[in-house]
């Protein structure tokens, strides 16, 4: 995919490969894939089930090492690192936003958000208003003390959005972002998405749903751990249009 020469690349596959032992049998869940992300892409990564787009998510967000290759991210070969380096990759450079919102229920959405800046050893008041900062960037500036109990669900993905961003990553990983929404509340999250990309955020969205797909920029579809099709989106569904 062409990109203007300003556009630095975030993400470096380079002929990944990733085994898993399955009983006496080798799973070859990635074969050989190399893929590129530049800065401030929106990204769909698709594929049916057993397709290999979940362990390249696992892989992308430093959750897991691939057996062969090479993984850089914003330049740095994180495919070897140990699994403590890899923890603090996640807290600084990874914003994830999951299916299931994974949010602390006795916490306040502004607890929640101010979550990933706790290692950071930041200030609480420097704390505070960045938590405060990105849950004003996803509409919630009013809901900063409700518990994610008294949040509707695009609500609570609302809350985890803003989480993924308080730390200012160089990716957000969603996987699966509007599996539990609405049609309405998935349209919402989607135009963020759309909004925080033009702000010039780097999105890449795990999902098996052609319609949100759509809402991106480019699409990267796999099928038996190989990557099949990488193509721009052609006719972009912009939310709330």
């Amino acid at each position: 995919m062409s990109q203007s020469p300003e556009k630095s690349s975030v993400i470096m596959i380079t002929e990944l490969n990733k085994i898993y032992m399955q009983g006496s049998h080798d799973v070859h869940a990635l074969k050989n894939v190399n893929l590129e992300v530049f800065e401030n892409e929106f990204v769909a990564i698709m594929g049916q089930s057993g397709s290999g787009k979940s362990t390249m998510m696992n892989i992308l967000g430093c959750l897991d090492k691939p057996t062969s290759g090479h993984y850089a991210l914003d330049g740095q070969d994180v495919s070897r690192m140990k699994d403590n380096e890899l923890a603090a990759i996640r807290n600084v450079k990874i914003g994830f936003v999951f299916q299931s919102f994974n949010l602390l229920p006795k916490l306040t959405a502004l607890e929640n958000v101010e979550l990933p800046m706790i290692y950071s050893a930041k200030p609480r008041a420097m704390r505070r208003k960045a938590a405060m900062d990105a849950l004003t960037r996803v509409g919630l500036a009013d809901r900063v003390k409700h518990r994610p109990n008294e949040l509707s669900g695009g609500q609570r993905q609302r809350v985890a959005i803003a989480r993924a961003l308080v730390n200012s990553p160089s990716i957000i990983l969603a996987d699966e972002p509007t599996g539990n929404l609405d049609s309405q509340s998935s349209a919402e999250i989607m135009q963020i998405f759309q909004n925080l990309n033009a702000e010039g955020a780097t999105i890449i969205v795990v999902t098996h749903e052609p319609e949100v797909a759509a809402h991106t920029k480019r699409v990267v579809t796999f099928r038996d751990g190989v990557v099949v099709s990488d193509k721009p989106v052609e006719r972009q569904i912009l939310a709330g249009v």
